[in-house]
Order: C-alpha cells, then structure tokens, then sequence
C-alpha cells in the first residue's frame, strides 16, 4: 500500500442539517480566538447556481492599423483600394451598404478600404455613423472580413472618414 492511501480517511456519512441554535460567534476582546459553526452539509446551506450553457469566449479586439502602414496610406504610396461614401445616410441603409461594399472588396482581393462617415457635428452631437460605424465592424458579421480600423489622415477625411484593412482573402480550395 503507498504511503497516501495509509494516510487517507474514509469520508463519513451524510450528516444531519445544521442546528439553527450554532451561531457564528465573534472573538470578545476576553476571548483570542472565535468559535465558529460551520453548516455540517453544504448542499443544505448553499444554492447552486442553475445550469448554463458556459458562454463562448469574447471575440479579441480588431487591431489597429500599424502606424508605417497608416502613414503609407495617408501619404498615397500605398493605395487604398476602394471608397464608401455614407454621408447623409440612416443607420439600416448604412449598415447594409457598409456590408454590401466590405464583403464585395473583401472577394475581389482588395486590402485597404476607405469608408467615409462624416463627422456629424451638427447642433454639437457627435455623428451617428461615426460612432456606430466602429461598433459594426466589431460584430461577428464583420469581423470574418475585417482585421482592423483607424482613423484616416487628414486628406482622406481626418475623424470623419476610417481606413479599414481586410482580412486576405483565401482563394478556391486545391
């Protein structure tokens, strides 16, 4: 026999539920140590949470594009391969078009996209589609096409208008 099963104990019977008169009782300034009752049976004392399903693990942040390539961009040596305009646009039109256009240039290939947003500063509100532009290509209908965002230069629109930078694409299966 191994030195671990000499050692073990068998585990006792069930036990009764827990007296209601056995209180925790804190230390008194006469006492060092306190008397502490614990419940006999924990399945009598604590609820089990219900069953669920475990979730699936949040999806990792979309990288930002690296700063070189982000340049390259905004400076022309490095093309951007197709635009969007949503200007003036309601958020369900949008967020088709948006769609529509990503995977569209996402199947020909192409890598560096710009979408224009506007920047929507009218009465001192921030726009609707610059804020909710970056929200969309976070969820899972995106994400598959698109490995990450930031905002362009300047010349390209400055805070309202994104460089987008697809995913590659994979081609037909050899």
């Amino acid at each position: 026999m191994g030195r671990v099963a000499r050692t073990a104990r068998p585990l006792e019977e069930r036990m009764e539920a827990p007296d209601p008169s056995d209180d925790v009782q804190m230390p008194t300034e006469s006492s060092p140590k306190a008397r502490v009752s614990a419940p006999k049976d924990l399945s009598m004392s604590v609820p089990r949470p219900p069953d669920r399903k475990p979730k699936r693990p949040a999806a990792p942040p979309l990288h930002p594009i690296e700063r070189p390539v982000r340049r390259k961009i905004a400076r022309g040596r490095l093309p951007i391969d197709a635009r969007l305009d949503l200007h003036g646009m309601m958020q369900a039109e949008a967020h088709g078009l948006l769609r529509v256009f990503l995977l569209r240039a996402h199947g020909e290939g192409k890598r560096h996209v710009l979408v224009i947003t506007g920047k929507g500063a009218s009465l001192g509100s921030e726009g609707v589609l610059k804020r909710a532009v970056p929200q969309w290509l976070a969820q899972p209908g995106f994400r598959e096409i698109v490995s990450g965002y930031e905002t362009a230069a300047r010349g390209h629109g400055g805070d309202g208008a994104l460089y987008i930078r697809l995913k590659r694409s994979r081609g037909p299966a050899r």
